[in-house]
């Protein structure tokens, strides 16, 4: 026991060392599945409150409770980067999504209502209730709102530390009831086919007037005019005309329907004739087109070379004019044989493009999402703020969306920015369990954990209930998008790592998490001082 005791202060006096020791142990632990099921990082925050209330219990103190700065740190830095992996799909969905949005916030409201209303019933002060409110949605900046308002350090603080964990599990296990129906998904981006066609048509369309009419859903990339001339790019000038062969890709329902349009899937497969014309994939790790549109690049007149296709991470994007490229993303290109080496060259065709963190955007964009987030907003008779995660959040989400300020870029590569998000998720998580387990012993000493505990769980499944029901019967949110918009609504990473895991990272559970996020930070903040002002 007495080395026990000594490991423990040795451990309480190195809070870095203890740190990573929490997450490398958690990490370890989250990859253990039970009838399938694993929770991923979520169990750095477990393995962190169990370890810290186990040291309190021994009257050993862990200052890595008290270090905020550390968890701050990384909270920002996994806001940030989820917010620039999000901002290039965040603002087209906005437009579709304020509906859903609006839903959101009725339900953060019917939860305050329950948190007020069951706090009289069972005879918990305001302050208390404010505090089990915070707990159940896991939002420490609306447990600082109520604590604040309320003037009561203690009771809003007992009422969060009782309920967090509860917070946590349920909210992990509506978004793995989410995710059980994410094979039955309508949202998935399709895949992309290619298909050679034998035109029969005597229309004469143009190749650009083709591309117009999909709304640049569909990409033209070779064409070999008549029997026995050399196979070309595509390109916007080309008139197709009846024997004509040509590559579409695109869509399979697309391809299909351009298909009938033009003639019929021709037995010839412009792919394999390599003589004149080639195809090659390519890392665009040039700095000076990371955050240009396709468009820009202007490559049919440089190069007379077509981009068909854009991988990004693990996912496959068509080419479309105004998708604008990332350092990182490998372009497939189209071209002439000889113009292959000029080509690699214009893109850079780095290994370094992978891993670049583009430390002077990752570094102005912390900066300013933190002075974001610290800006009065006055509402009515009290003021309030952001905080630096929902800052940074916003903050990425417009860098991600503009790509570059002039000379500026102002994105990351995929691999970087998730990188960088999930090592700063763990240190938020490994911080954040160790603060709430030191509260837990002097919490459970409260006569009163027994009603907390049956408020706190009414108010979570209150609030996976509604926004499973509300966003799958009324608004057919696919499972996948639907796990990160509960994440989302919780404003807690670990239930967003649990679904990344679960779907290796799609790109609709980011965007339904940073869909949600932003309304839901400002709306708990909103209660918080409200709740505490009713104390």
């Amino acid at each position: 026991m007495r080395f026990v005791i000594s490991a423990l202060e040795f451990l309480a006096r190195e809070p870095v060392l203890l740190m990573f020791i929490l997450v490398g142990l958690g990490s370890a632990l989250g990859e253990i599945r039970i009838k399938g099921v694993a929770i991923a990082a979520a169990a750095v925050l477990f393995i962190s409150l169990g370890f810290s209330a186990w040291a309190t219990s021994r009257d050993i103190d862990m200052p890595l409770g008290h270090l905020e700065i550390l968890g701050t740190l990384g909270l920002v830095m996994f806001t940030y980067t989820v917010g620039v992996l999000s901002g290039s799909n965040f603002f087209a969905s906005l437009r579709e999504g304020w509906r859903q949005i609006l839903t959101m916030l009725g339900i953060l409201v019917a939860c305050a209502g329950i948190a007020l209303g069951g706090g009289k019933l069972l005879g918990l002060d305001g302050a208390t209730a404010g505090g089990t409110l915070a707990g159940a949605m896991t939002n420490t900046p609306m447990l600082a709102a109520v604590r604040s308002a309320s003037n009561d350090p203690n009771g809003p603080t007992i009422g969060y530390a009782v309920t967090y964990l509860i917070g946590v599990l349920g909210m992990l296990f509506f978004a793995h009831l989410a995710l059980r129906q994410a094979p039955k998904d309508t949202d998935a981006p399709a895949p992309l086919i290619s298909r050679t066609i034998r035109v029969e048509t005597d229309s004469m369309p143009s190749i650009a007037g083709l591309e117009e009419h999909y709304e640049d859903h569909i990409k033209f990339a070779r064409v070999r005019h008549g029997e026995n001339n050399p196979v070309l790019a595509a390109s916007e000038e080309d008139v197709l005309r009846r024997g004509d062969l040509v590559t579409v890709v695109g869509p399979a329902s697309l391809v299909q329907a351009v298909t009938r349009e033009l003639g019929h899937k021709s037995s010839h497969d412009l792919k394999a004739d390599r003589r004149y014309l080639d195809f090659r994939r390519i890392t665009v790790s040039n700095p000076m087109l990371s955050g240009r549109t396709i468009e820009d690049l202007d490559l049919e007149e440089r190069f007379s070379a077509r981009i068909i296709r854009v991988r990004r991470g693990d996912v496959d994007m068509l080419a479309e004019p105004g998708l604008v490229l990332q350092t990182g993303d490998r372009v497939r290109v189209v071209a002439a044989r000889e113009q292959m080496d000029a080509l690699s060259k214009y893109f850079g065709d780095s290994a370094r493009g992978l891993a670049d963190i583009n430390p002077v955007a990752f570094a102005i964009g912390l900066a300013l999402g933190v002075a974001v987030g610290l800006i009065p907003i006055p509402l009515g008779g009290f003021t309030f703020k952001l905080g630096a995660a929902a800052g940074t959040l916003l903050v990425g989400l417009v860098f991600g969306r503009l790509g570059r300020i002039g000379p500026f870029v102002t994105t990351m590569p995929t691999s970087s920015s998730q990188a960088i998000s999930e090592l700063g998720l763990l240190m938020f998580l490994a911080q954040a369990g160790v603060a709430a387990g030191t509260q837990i012993a002097a919490a459970f000493a409260s006569g009163e954990w027994l009603k907390i505990i049956g408020l706190g769980v009414v108010i979570t499944a209150f609030c996976g209930v509604g926004m499973y029901v509300t966003m799958r019967r009324f608004f057919k949110v696919g499972g996948t998008r639907l796990s990160g918009m509960i994440a989302g609504v919780q404003t807690q990473p670990a239930v967003l790592a649990f679904a990344n895991a679960k779907t290796n990272a799609d790109a609709r559970v980011a965007l339904g998490y940073a869909l949600i996020y932003p309304g839901a930070m400002v709306a708990k903040i909103l209660l918080g001082q409200i709740m505490g002002l009713l104390a």
